[in-house]
């Protein structure tokens, strides 16, 4: 693997994207639906692509949309679709895409207020939420992120009734439904303009921020952190919860500085990745350059994708933790300090996740479920509680509440990042220390 001269440096201007251009290309280029390149995909985190090879382009996201909305009719769901963005440039345009197709469908959605953005989990967290003792009129929700992926990259997810990544059976549905309206040039696509939809009945303001933060207490002993008064430090990484953590701070009365709070498409402020690309990925020691060189101003620091379903944990020791330390590190303490958690609860892991995890589950005599790559494999097993922690190899993870019920069956870089704290508060030592 050769590494790029410009990797852990400041990005240079010369790689910037033209955010106006891309979007030009979003709307411009149309994909040939005879190109298997260019058509509708739904891999392990949804369609991903990007809009100058014509693999993520309005006909793309208006057709999944349509798709959706009749996938929504055949399983009988027919409460509110949570609908959520994070800051890639892309995310907006496709937003207004997909929300001229649900309010033409009738659909009742759920948006943050205009200019803010939602991380990931905070979807899967209002989808469980608002379902919690429902057996009918049940939520789903839609992502419109490409996850860690550079600026230029496109992407959109859908989570089902159970608040997790969709299945292969429905993903499978969706991709084939989608791929027909683009072979029949969208014939079939009912969507209104963006002001309309904007304007209708079904189009509504949800409090994503207050209601997930307010919630927090309950999966992460947030007492136990205040009272060490830890110096802490994160960097959103320009992603969608860059206002969460301020209010995280705020409501629990923490010590905890936001390093870069700056939202800008181009990202303009990363450190360029191992490949000379600008990626915002928190397990990758180049992008997360500038929170490394922090590592001395605080107790324990941490960082988050741009949809901030991934983390990343530095401390003042070892830097930046390798994600598989930190998750084996993470259930090692968490079925030692969740004593309200089922005594069957077990641990999920990707078959490429660090076999330390077994070994820690053996002392704790804990089962082991180990699944194919792709974080929808854990979402049952979460929602069941048959899981109290679920995590992959590329640094994502969720775990049970306090009291052992649901908290999100999608992963949750917030919640894991301030587990560390906790970890920390708790036992006097920081997670590199403990994996040591």
């Amino acid at each position: 693997m050769k590494i790029s001269a410009l990797a852990g440096k400041p990005a240079p201007a010369s790689i910037l994207i033209n955010v106006s251009e891309l979007v030009r290309h979003y709307y411009a280029i149309k994909p040939d639906p005879d190109d298997p390149q260019q058509g509708v995909v739904f891999a392990t985190s949804g369609h991903r692509g990007l809009a100058l090879e014509g693999s993520f382009n309005e006909m793309h996201v208006l057709a999944i949309s349509q798709a959706i909305c009749h996938y929504r009719v055949l399983q009988g769901i027919d409460g509110p679709l949570f609908l959520g963005i994070d800051t890639h440039a892309l995310s907006g345009p496709a937003c207004n895409s997909a929300l001229e197709v649900l309010a033409a469908n009738g659909v009742e959605v759920m948006m943050a207020p205009m200019e803010e953005f939602t991380p990931t989990p905070a979807i899967s967290h209002a989808i469980l939420c608002y379902n919690r003792g429902r057996s009918k009129g049940l939520a789903d929700g839609i992502i419109i992120t490409p996850s860690h992926n550079p600026p230029d990259s496109g992407g959109f997810k859908y989570n089902p009734a159970n608040g997790g990544p969709a299945d292969n059976l429905t993903t499978d549905w969706i991709e084939k439904k989608a791929n027909e309206f683009l072979r029949n040039h969208l014939n079939g696509v009912r969507r209104f303009g963006i002001e309309q939809a904007l304007r209708a009945d079904t189009t509504h303001v949800h409090d994503f921020l207050n209601s997930y933060v307010n919630d927090l207490t309950n999966v992460v002993d947030m007492d136990v952190v205040r009272g060490q008064a830890l110096r802490m430090g994160v960097d959103p990484m320009g992603g969608a919860g860059v206002h969460y953590w301020a209010a995280i701070a705020d409501r629990y009365g923490l010590d905890l500085r936001v390093t870069n709070p700056e939202v800008d498409a181009t990202f303009r402020f990363m450190c360029v990745d191992w490949d000379g690309q600008i990626r915002m990925d928190p397990s990758s020691r180049y992008a997360m350059q500038s929170l490394i060189n922090m590592k001395d101003q605080f107790d324990i620091a941490f960082a988050c994708d741009t949809d901030h379903d991934r983390h990343g944990i530095v401390t003042p020791g070892a830097g930046l933790m390798s994600g598989n330390h930190y998750l084996a590190v993470a259930v090692s303490y968490l079925f030692q300090y969740r004593p309200d958690w089922p005594k069957h609860a077990g641990v999920g892991k990707t078959l490429v996740t660090t076999q330390m995890i077994d070994r820690v589950c053996t002392r704790l005599k804990r089962n082991v479920v180990e699944v194919p790559v792709g974080f929808k494999w854990f979402a049952n097993g979460l929602h069941d509680s048959s899981l109290g922690f679920a995590g992959e190899e590329s640094a994502g993870a969720s775990f049970l509440r306090l009291d052992g019920s649901v908290w999100t069956t999608d992963k949750d870089g917030l919640a894991l990042a301030l587990l560390s704290a906790e970890i920390l508060a708790r036992s006097g030592r920081d997670p590199a220390t403990l994996y040591g």
